[in-house]
């Protein structure tokens, strides 16, 4: 069963053989870069300042590990996708009824407490550029111009916007770093695997696996399909679109620990975790190099916050979208199912509106910890069912995957495994 429905913006783009494409290839980039924008946000900022404050330039190497171990998981999900002329739903759903269980009741839950972290994600810096408005209300704010931005459902238009919100990050981030200095030599000396003493581990880990984004990168074939990239024949733009993005994620991500290295390592600085750790930042910047350098950073936060906020508010809608309308059984080309449709706008306003009674009310602990563990498994979940589409009939034989794609698979799946007992265990510690 084929998505290639002619209701959907995919009608003209099926028929584009690959000749036609190569030569527009840099002209057309856009989902990869929405992706990217969306898996990193402030939380991922602020593990990566940690982790170079604590350790300098020595995780460096996690850093572009971590990124290449996305480029893999995206690529495996946008080859489906386009192999099969499947959503990767419909994969899921291929596999058992466990699937639907499990997503159903992941994405309900990480739906409501996401949308309260990501207004408040937004609303702290710009309460720090505007302190007379509260972080709550510039939260909420935030919510409701995210929901503007999707409402109507043009992929185009959250495409161009992610892109202006990616180079505000990217100059703040990047010039960030560039105002440091760094130091070159312990830049190459920090591509050397190496893993620290006194928890390390967990920091590889974690900087390994946890920048980059979670359920949105699944959401990479809906956007493809958004953009007109249907077929086999769009394989090769695909994944020069899924490079690209992920090479500007990791230059982004290199320059984080660049910052948390020279500024913050060598100074000997503590920054807190959470969100609040990118207005520490802020603060210090200011001081060293000026009200200015202060500014243009939390101008960086709010674009990297925003970003998250706009590319889940678009692209996990469109999946509970699909996911809705196959549980239903509806025609896959139903328009209840698609961008723009009932389910679609549902889970706009689930992100949106139910959220904002906890930036009122503070966060309930039996929500954290559930949210923790499922948010915990579902990168598992995705490697794990990846292998199993990309291994079998339900892929066309011609792209299945290859021994290197195999291999990367699993040493994935390990790795965001063992994620998921630490994150598990460390709940699991706090009720005792």
């Amino acid at each position: 069963m084929s998505d290639n429905s002619a209701n959907g913006p995919s009608g003209a783009g099926a028929s584009v053989a690959a000749a036609d494409i190569a030569p527009a290839k840099w002209r057309i980039i856009g989902p990869g870069l929405v992706v990217a924008a969306t898996g990193v946000g402030a939380a991922d900022l602020v593990a990566t300042l940690v982790a170079g404050s604590r350790y300098g330039y020595t995780l460096l190497w996690c850093a572009v590990l971590g990124c290449l171990m996305k480029i893999v998981l995206v690529e495996g999900a946008g080859r489906y996708s386009l192999a099969s002329g499947r959503t990767i739903f419909e994969g899921w759903q291929s596999l058992g009824i466990w699937t639907t269980w499990y997503f159903g009741i992941y994405i309900v839950i990480w739906g409501f407490v996401y949308g309260s972290a990501a207004m408040a994600g937004t609303g702290l810096p710009l309460r720090s550029l505007f302190p007379g408005v509260s972080v709550t209300v510039w939260g909420i704010l935030s919510g409701l111009v995210g929901l503007l931005l999707v409402w109507f459902g043009r992929y185009s238009v959250v495409e161009k916007v992610c892109a202006a919100l990616v180079g505000l990050m990217f100059v703040a981030m990047c010039g960030a770093a560039a105002l440091t200095l760094p130091n070159l030599g312990d830049m190459a000396g920090g591509l050397v695997p190496t893993i620290p003493g006194d928890g390390g581990i967990i920091y590889v880990l974690s900087l390994a696996g946890g920048v980059g984004g979670t359920i949105t990168l699944a959401a990479y074939g809906y956007w493809l399909r958004e953009k007109g990239w249907v077929t086999p024949h769009h394989m090769r733009v695909m994944r020069i679109d899924n490079a690209v993005a992920y090479t500007v994620t990791g230059i982004f991500v290199i320059a984080t620990l660049i910052v948390g290295s020279e500024l913050l390592y060598s100074a000997n600085i503590a920054i807190a975790t959470g969100d609040e750790g990118l207005l520490d930042l802020g603060e210090v910047l200011e001081d060293r190099y000026g009200q200015w350098a202060g500014k243009v950073f939390l101008l960086g936060f709010w674009a990297a916050a925003m970003s998250s906020l706009i590319g889940v508010w678009n692209g996990v809608s469109l999946m509970f979208a699909d996911f809705l309308a196959r549980a239903r059984k509806l025609a896959p080309d139903h328009p209840d199912g698609r961008i723009g449709g009932r389910y679609y706008r549902g889970y706009i306003l689930w992100l949106t509106f139910p959220p904002m009674v906890m930036m009122f009310l503070g966060k309930p602990v039996a929500l954290i910890l559930a949210y923790g563990v499922l948010g915990a498994f579902f990168m598992p979940f995705l490697a794990i069912t990846l292998l199993w589409l990309l291994n079998t009939d339900r892929t066309p034989e011609e792209w299945r995957n290859k021994l290197f794609s195999n291999v990367a698979m699993v040493v994935i799946t390990l790795t965001f495994l063992a994620l998921a007992a630490n994150e598990i265990w460390g709940q699991v510690s706090k009720l005792w």
